[in-house]
Formats: C-alpha cells, structure tokens, sequence
C-alpha cells in the first residue's frame, strides 16, 4: 500500500501539534495548582509551604527532602522524600499543616 506524501504531511503535522499542545496543557495545569496554593495562603485560609516544611522536615531525619507538590482539589501538600532507596510520600493538610497519610 503506498502512501501519498500529502497523507503522510498530514500525519506529521497531527503529531507534532499533539507533542506541542500536551506540555502546555500539563504547565497550565501546574500554574494552576501554583496559583491556587498561594491565591490561598494570601487569603489565611492556608498555611505557607516553607511552614509546612518547617513542621514535617524535622519529623523525617535521615531522609532526603526532594521536594512539594500541591493538590489544589485536595488542598494538600505532598512532600517527596527518599531514604536507602525508599521513596516515601507525606500528605500534609495544607490548612491545618497536619499530617494525613504517609507512605512507607
């Protein structure tokens, strides 16, 4: 079966307005999270992530702190840490700075 280069152009072009849209999308939606957090902790209705980090940090030594995420839905942190090789994940309340759940 051959293929005409139209159909083929066609094909190219799909793909690469795929590839050049999904980045965007994915950092919106990361701006979005970003700007709800601190949106939020302007208004009080949050605490700040470096008090966030100032309570739980301590409460993980021996681990490697390798950094936040935010959940704007869950209004929750979740701080990424690793310790021998185990990656462990600390869900923190975003308002209250109380842990919710902690992977091991």
């Amino acid at each position: 079966m051959k293929l005409s280069r139209s159909f083929l152009a066609s094909i190219g072009a799909a793909l690469a307005l795929t590839v050049a849209v999904s980045p965007a999308t994915a950092q919106d939606q990361l701006r979005g999270d970003q700007g709800e957090a601190i949106k939020e902790m302007r208004a009080g209705t949050q605490l700040p992530l470096r008090e966030i980090e100032r309570r739980i940090l301590p409460k993980m030594q021996g681990s490697e702190y390798l950094g936040p995420a935010y959940d704007s839905t869950a209004r929750a942190y979740r701080l990424k840490f690793i310790r021998e090789g185990r990656v462990t994940y600390v869900d923190v309340d975003a308002r209250t700075g109380k842990i919710i759940r902690q992977s091991r």
